[in-house]
């Protein structure tokens, strides 16, 4: 028993209720209205470990920036990578109310120049959720002062010690 070591995180998944119970059934007979599939965000133990934090390369989201993001000053954080790699991490509740399309905002330090890393905090900084499921991180302000464009290559990550995410320009 000594040799394990504690879940740090807790995976975050959707269960689905596919079946009503007898009130909610009776309601929809009642009503004449079809049952319909409901689902809430749950957190489970996860049956493998945590994605493991190499410290050589710390950027477990990468991704080339792309015109649209550079318009609306905003980066896109696909379904699974959000889910896998940041989600795992919060509390169940502020990950709900994401899901549930409020935005929650949230700390960036920009640590491209790492002697003088840069930090992005308050209103000009918040995670919502998007039509398609992915996840936008709007930060006009990193935009600008970074100068991004078309094509750059950027890390993004979750720091678990700080609760912010860490951003580089990589190349």
């Amino acid at each position: 028993m000594s040799d394990q070591k504690t879940l740090l995180s807790m995976k975050k998944t959707f269960f689905y209720n596919f079946f009503p119970s007898k009130v909610e059934e009776e309601a929809c007979k009642f009503n004449n209205t079809p049952w319909v599939v409901t689902q809430e965000l749950v957190e489970i133990r996860d049956i493998y470990p945590a994605p493991k934090i190499n410290l050589e390369n710390l950027w477990k989201i990468k991704k080339s920036i792309t015109h649209d993001e550079v318009v609306l000053g905003m980066l896109v954080i696909p379904f699974f990578e959000m889910f896998e790699y940041i989600l795992r991490y919060w509390m169940l509740d502020v990950a709900k109310n994401l899901e549930n399309g409020c935005g929650v905002h949230v700390d960036v330090w920009d640590v491209t120049k790492e002697n003088v890393p840069k930090k992005y905090e308050g209103e000009n900084v918040c995670l919502k959720k998007l039509y398609n499921d992915d996840y936008s991180l709007s930060c006009i302000k990193l935009f600008n002062d970074r100068g991004l464009g078309v094509g750059d290559k950027i890390g993004l990550y979750w720091d678990r010690r700080s609760s912010c995410l860490i951003f580089k320009l990589l190349s």
